[in-house]
């Protein structure tokens, strides 16, 4: 064994110790909960012990302790914990980890027809609260979902009147914007880790309501989405998007660099989740030479997407579930859910949070937008088929050799098609 497999199992087994020895319930009847947290970050792990301290206010019988192991494979080392099956009692649970938290009987169902904040949910988190096999395992705290944002300034001075709402319109918009030998492109292309995802955009767009959107890989024929016509054509608009529109560098930008290109006056459009709104405010740009909108749609008038989420669950083996399950719904009132939302960048869950105005208007209207738009689908990714995480990164190298010239858009439309077929194959077999 290698000294960093070495190490890595030394502080999972740290971790594990820490979580499944400290503490117990006091003698005078104070019941402790633990809590554990994924996406951990010095702010947020901030932010999350002011909500526990307030919620150990209204229930002084109850004491919450708070584990925020690092970011780097937190969620490797909170399945390890959850496998000795003791000593966590609420836990972050997120979007690719409640099928297998669940299939393995670490998660309990929640009470959510019997608490009176469920109502108070959107309808977006009422149906993610229950998108793991119809039953609620976690109450999302915010969602991750991309919009377009422009600099407005820039639009003006081109003589654009409005955003662009298709694809093509970005293309045509980002050439408009692009000048070379100034240093200044229409657009942020991502080319490096996480690439992908971008052609994923455009090309369920380009398909449109053919799509499946619980399968969102495949066609509601059971073909998949890169053997169409138009997939073809999608493709072709990204690489021109890239040629012609882009930073020659871009070829190996990920998110840090493409927001980066953004912020730093380089490029004039970017497709992003709403974390990049802090940043974009905090950079410079002026507040009227920016702001957002929906992510583009296709020639017959669709866009679709997938939403990121994460939220909170309660373990199926605490010894405190209704400690545990009245954490969950405090920390997922609108109060709290909304304070959390703000703090992190996030899109609320509580119907009330888009009253708001910091969310029913500027920079996140575009957000609350697209969730009223019927022709802004929600997919669901295929993150349970067997050749998911292999393929993400594959489909990353190829987007690599398609922009440099390596392989052909037929090449890499082939390669995913089959990709694909054989895993519809191995799911249904």
């Amino acid at each position: 064994m290698t000294r960093p497999h070495r190490l890595a199992l030394l502080l999972a087994g740290v971790l594990t110790m820490t979580v499944a020895g400290c503490g117990s319930d006091d003698a005078e009847g104070t019941v402790r909960l633990r809590m554990i947290e994924s996406l951990t970050s010095p702010d947020r792990t901030k932010l999350i012990k002011k909500l526990l301290a307030d919620f150990e206010r209204q229930n002084p019988g109850i004491k919450v302790e708070l584990i925020s192991p690092p970011l780097e494979n937190a969620d490797q080392k909170i399945t390890q914990v959850l496998q000795t099956r003791k000593g966590i009692d609420v836990l972050e649970v997120r979007d690719h980890t409640a099928k297998s938290f669940s299939n393995n009987g670490w998660l309990a169902e929640l009470p959510v027809q019997s608490w009176s904040g469920w109502t108070g949910l959107t309808d977006l988190a009422r149906k993610k609260a229950v998108e793991v096999g119809g039953k609620p395992y976690l109450i999302p705290y915010g969602f991750y979902e991309k919009v377009l944002f422009y600099r407005s300034d820039w639009l003006r001075d081109a003589g654009v009147a409005q955003p662009p709402a298709t694809w093509q319109e970005v293309y045509d918009t980002a050439k408009k914007l692009t000048d070379k030998g100034k240093r200044r492109y229409g657009y942020s292309f991502r080319g490096g880790k996480g690439g992908f995802d971008y052609a994923v955009l455009i090309v369920s767009a380009f398909n449109g309501d053919k799509v499946d959107p619980a399968k969102s890989f495949f066609l509601k024929d059971g073909g998949t989405i890169w053997s169409t016509p138009e997939a073809a054509q999608a493709m072709d608009l990204f690489l021109r998007l890239f040629k012609e529109a882009s930073p020659a560098d871009s070829v190996s930008w990920s998110f840090p660099e493409m927001v980066q290109g953004f912020t730093s006056n380089v490029t004039g459009m970017l497709i992003q989740d709403p974390e990049v709104i802090k940043t974009v405010r905090e950079s410079g740009i002026p507040k009227d030479g920016w702001s957002t909108a929906p992510i583009p749609k296709g020639p017959s008038g669709y866009a679709l997407q997938p939403v990121g989420y994460a939220g909170w669950g309660v373990t199926s083996f605490s010894t405190h579930k209704t400690e545990a399950v009245k954490l969950v719904q405090f920390l997922s009132e609108s109060a709290q859910s909304t304070a959390f939302a703000k703090g992190n960048s996030l899109i609320p869950i509580s119907t009330a949070a888009q009253q708001d105005p910091e969310f029913s208007q500027g920079a996140w209207k575009a957000y609350l937008d697209a969730q009223q738009d019927d022709k802004q689908m929600i997919t669901i990714r295929p993150v349970d088929y067997p050749g998911w995480s292999e393929w993400q990164q594959t489909a990353d190298k190829d987007i690599q050799s398609l922009l440099t010239g390596d392989k052909t858009v037929a090449d890499v439309l082939s390669a995913w098609d089959a990709f694909w077929t054989d895993q519809a194959k191995k799911k249904t077999s």
